[in-house]
C-alpha cells in the first residue's frame, strides 16, 4: 500500500469502479485500434501513442496498417517501407524496433504474438507498460500500465512528489498502479484510465470537476493540481547549425543521402549536409561537380534535446558532368513527384514537398 492513500481495499474498489462508470459512459469505444481487440493492432498503436497524441496518430495508424496489415507483411517490408509510412511521427527508433521485432516474432514464435510479460519485453521497443498494455487490452491479462497520462493522473490524485522520470518517482507510481488495476474487466481499465489523462486530467487545463475519482484526489482537495506532476528540471536547448545540399541532376531529381542507423533520423534518407565550402565537399564525398546558389533563409527544427537551424543551398550538376554519383552505399537520385517509398526526415519532406 502506498503512503498516499492508506485505505484499505474499499478505497481501491472505489478508484476502479468510479472510474469504469465514467468511461462506460464517456470513454473513447471507437479508436481505430480498438476495432479488433488484436495484439498486432494495439501493439502498433501503443509504440506510436509514445511521444505522440491520440489525434496525430489515427491517420498514420490507418495508413500503417493499410500497408502493413499484419506481422507477416511488416516483417517481409523493406525498412524503408517502414520508415516512409512512419516519416513525421518522429521518435524514428520506434518504426526500427517495430521492424525489427516483427522479424524476431515470425523467426522465434512461429508468428504468434508472445503472451508472457518477460517475452514482449524482451522485443525491441516493448517496455513494461506497453507490455502491460498490450496484454491487458487484448488477452484481458491482470497487468499495470505507467504511461504519460497514467502518471499524470496518479501524480496528482496521490500528490506524489518528485519528477516521474525520476527512478525512485516512477517506482512509487508504478507500486501505486499495480495496487489500483483491478483483477475484473482489465482491458477496459486500462483504456478508462489512459482516456482519463487524455480527456480529463489533462496536462494544462484538467476539468476536475468533471472527473470520475475527484472526491479522493489529493491535490483537487488541496487546491494544488497545477503542482504535478513535479516538471522536469528545465534545461536551455542548445542550437546547432547545419548546411544542406540540394542538388538537382538534369532531370529534376535530387541527391539524397541515407543516415547512419544510430542518432537523429536514423536510418532515414535526407539531404547531404556539408562541412566548409559546398562545392569543395561534392567533389570530395560525392564525386561531383556543382554549381551553387545563394542559401536560403535558414528554418529551425526542434528536437527533444536541442535546436537544430538548417541552411538549404540549391545546387545543380555543371552541364558537362553526369549523374554519376561516386560509387558508395546510400546515395540515390529521387524524383520529388514519384511515389518512391522512402523514409525521408521531417524536415527534408518539407523542402521537397515545397518543390513540387
Amino acid at each position: 500500500m502506498w503512503e498516499a492513500h492508506p485505505r484499505g481495499e474499499s478505497f481501491l474498489m472505489t478508484f476502479a469502479t468510479n472510474l469504469l462508470s465514467w468511461y462506460d459512459t464517456h470513454g473513447r469505444h471507437d479508436l481505430p485500434w480498438q476495432v479488433s481487440g488484436e495484439p498486432y493492432q494495439t501493439w502498433i498503436s501503443e509504440i506510436m501513442l509514445q511521444q505522440t497524441q491520440v489525434a496525430t496518430v489515427i491517420p498514420y495508424f490507418t495508413c500503417f496498417m493499410d500497408r502493413f496489415p499484419d506481422i507477416t507483411a511488416l516483417a517481409e517490408a523493406d525498412i524503408d517501407q517502414v520508415l516512409h509510412h512512419w516519416s513525421g511521427l518522429g521518435y524514428y527508433a520506434r518504426a526500427r524496433n517495430l521492424h525489427k521485432a516483427a522479424g524476431i516474432i515470425m523467426s522465434d514464435h512461429e508468428g504468434e504474438f508472445p503472451k508472457e510479460l518477460e517475452e514482449l519485453m524482451s522485443l525491441p521497443g516493448i517496455g513494461r507498460s506497453t507490455a502491460g498494455a498490450i496484454l491487458a487490452q487484448s488477452f484481458g491479462q491482470r497487468h499495470a500500465i505507467l504511461d504519460g497520462n497514467v502518471k499524470r493522473v496518479l501524480c496528482r490524485h496521490a500528490m506524489i512528489d518528485g519528477w516521474p522520470g525520476k527512478r525512485e518517482t516512477e517506482q512509487r507510481l508504478w507500486t501505486l498502479s499495480e495496487s489500483l488495476t483491478p483483477d475484473e474487466r482489465v482491458s477496459d481499465y486500462t483504456q478508462a484510465i489512459m482516456d482519463l489523462g487524455a480527456t480529463i486530467c489533462t496536462r494544462g487545463k484538467p476539468d476536475c470537476q468533471e472527473c470520475p475519482v475527484n472526491s479522493d484526489c489529493h491535490s483537487h482537495l488541496s487546491d494544488a493540481v497545477s503542482k504535478y506532476p513535479v516538471p522536469k528540471p528545465r534545461k536551455h536547448l542548445p542550437s546547432r547549425q547545419t548546411k544542406m545540399l540540394l542538388i538537382r541532376n538534369n532531370n529534376g531529381h535530387i541527391c539524397l543521402k541515407q543516415r547512419p542507423p544510430t542518432g537523429i533520423w536514423g536510418g532515414l534518407w535526407s539531404l547531404p549536409e556539408c562541412d566548409g565550402d559546398a562545392k569543395n565537399w561534392a567533389k570530395q564525398n560525392l564525386g561531383i561537380k556543382i554549381d551553387t546558389q545563394d542559401a536560403q533563409p535558414s528554418f529551425r527544427h526542434t528536437f527533444s534535446h536541442f535546436h537544430l537551424d538548417i541552411s538549404v543551398i540549391p545546387a545543380t550538376l555543371t552541364r558537362l558532368h553526369g549523374d554519376r554519383i561516386m560509387e558508395t552505399e546510400g546515395i540515390v537520385w529521387y524524383n520529388p513527384a514519384s511515389n518512391q517509398e522512402l523514409g525521408l526526415a521531417a524536415p527534408v519532406k518539407k523542402i521537397l514537398r515545397n518543390m513540387i
